[in-house]
């Protein structure tokens, strides 16, 4: 299994975004979140196709665009152009989540599902083969910086042992209150993927990223 990366850009210093972004890069990240916010689906709102595709063109890691928006299937073909490689969409948030999977995976992108901390994982029941990547909030979405909900680690492990069940491959991502000092908690727990905002853009950007690396690289040798 591969352990990934994926530094949020919500937490980065909005004014220095593109060096922000070449730090963590630097040390050695894989993804790039990009939390996609629309003021109705969350009360906040965040950067949209524009930024996107202006960060596309200063770097080459994967961008992971994660849509917390209402009906995300009308803005699919804007992240599209934008440089998305991945679009997350929220089961809450979607009228048809099957035919919203099957529209992003007909872009040739990867398609990922989101879900809330307390909404169940029986949502997935029937579409867990359509997602690359289930990815759990573990905190209820909408602001950074929020403090990690125990719980979730118990929803971490019956995911991917539902996975595993299914003979799939689906990625499993956590957002949400992880930072150094809980990080080995959630990769014990099953995630592979993960996502770090203020644990990564509070201080030295790119000396977080590396400290969380080690910790993911030493996952993935299984020491």
């Amino acid at each position: 299994m591969q352990y990934i990366l994926s530094p949020s850009l919500l937490a980065a210093d909005i004014g220095h975004l593109a060096e922000e972004v070449g730090a963590v890069e630097k040390a050695g990240a894989q993804y790039l979140h990009l939390d996609v916010m629309d003021g109705h689906f969350v009360p906040s709102f965040s950067f949209g196709p524009p930024a996107i595709a202006s960060l596309r063109g200063q770097s080459s890691l994967v961008f992971d665009v994660h849509l917390m928006v209402q009906e995300p299937r009308r803005y699919l073909e804007d992240f599209v152009k934008a440089g998305a490689d991945i679009i997350t969409v929220h089961a809450e948030a979607v009228t048809h989540l099957d035919r919203t999977l099957y529209a992003i995976r007909e872009t040739g992108l990867k398609a990922g599902v989101a879900l809330n901390p307390a909404t169940p994982l029986s949502v997935l029941d029937w579409i867990l083969p359509l997602t690359d990547m289930v990815l759990l909030m573990t905190v209820n979405p909408g602001f950074g910086g929020q403090p990690y909900i125990p719980y979730c680690n118990d929803k971490i492990r019956a995911l991917r042992s539902l996975i595993r069940e299914r003979g799939l491959q689906t990625d499993i991502e956590v957002d949400g209150g992880v930072t150094l000092q809980n990080v080995q908690d959630v990769l014990d727990a099953g995630a592979n993927v993960i996502v770090s905002g203020s644990g990564i853009f509070r201080g030295d950007a790119g000396a977080n990223t590396a400290a969380f690396m080690d910790i993911l690289r030493k996952q993935e040798a299984g020491r």
